[in-house]
């Protein structure tokens, strides 16, 4: 009686025996796998792609906007002589003057980024001879700001008095000199698009001998990317 009332050891439960599977429900189940396999790419890639054709309409869009480069405009917003008040005209016939031409200067960025301009000069002229340059020095003209400089001539006199066109200009009333100004620079935008940017701007100017001031002024700019 102690031996049966001994606990016998439980037997592991036997799996239940499953029939083998035929040669064509193994292809089917083998077909399902590869489906959605398939299609489990096909979403993949699809998402890729569409994610890839929004980056590129997104830069597209910033290309011709925010990201586009866009010229800097640069304009002569007034002419000051120096000490022509104080000059008479028998110092004008000999050459005997000194005169300081200065002029404001204004460099306007439309653009999202800064425009780096080098250092560069500006050329006073009367009737195609040099009579003046003056430095510009290198700066920054911050993203969509306009930057003023000074550019400050200082004017070799007898080369002016000396040109054979002086005294019928003088007889006229009307000194007619010319400016060049050219500067370089580079706009950078998020390291990505990088331009050399050029720009120059030549001025007419007339100055009245009797009133001493500026009686007419044109200017014409152009720019190169």
């Amino acid at each position: 009686m102690a031996d049966d009332d001994q606990e016998q050891p439980l037997t592991p439960a036997t799996k239940p025996h499953l029939p083998p599977l035929t040669v064509d429900e193994a292809l089917s189940i083998e077909l399902r796998k590869q489906q959605k396999g398939f299609r489990n790419r096909t979403v993949c890639c699809g998402i890729i792609t569409a994610v890839i054709l929004i980056i590129s309409v997104v830069m597209l869009v910033l290309g011709f906007t925010v990201l586009h480069v866009k010229n800097p405009k640069i304009n002569m917003n007034s002419v000051l002589i120096i000490g022509l008040d104080r000059v008479n005209a028998t110092e004008l016939l000999i050459g005997n003057a000194n005169l300081t031409v200065v002029a404001d200067v204004s460099v306007k960025n439309t653009n999202v980024a800064a425009f780096r301009f080098e250092k560069s000069n500006s050329s006073l002229l009367y009737h195609d001879t040099v009579v003046g340059v003056a430095d510009i020095p290198g700066g920054v003209a911050k993203a969509r700001r306009t930057m003023r400089l000074n550019v400050t001539f200082e004017v070799m006199v007898a080369e002016i008095t000396g040109n054979q066109w002086f005294r019928s200009d003088m007889t006229a009333g009307i000194l007619p000199v010319e400016s060049y100004t050219e500067i370089e620079g580079r706009v950078k935008i998020l390291n990505i698009i990088k331009r050399k940017v050029t720009v120059t701007m030549n001025c007419s100017i007339a100055v009245g001998v009797a009133s001493q001031q500026i009686v007419n002024q044109d200017c014409k700019k152009h720019v190169s990317i």
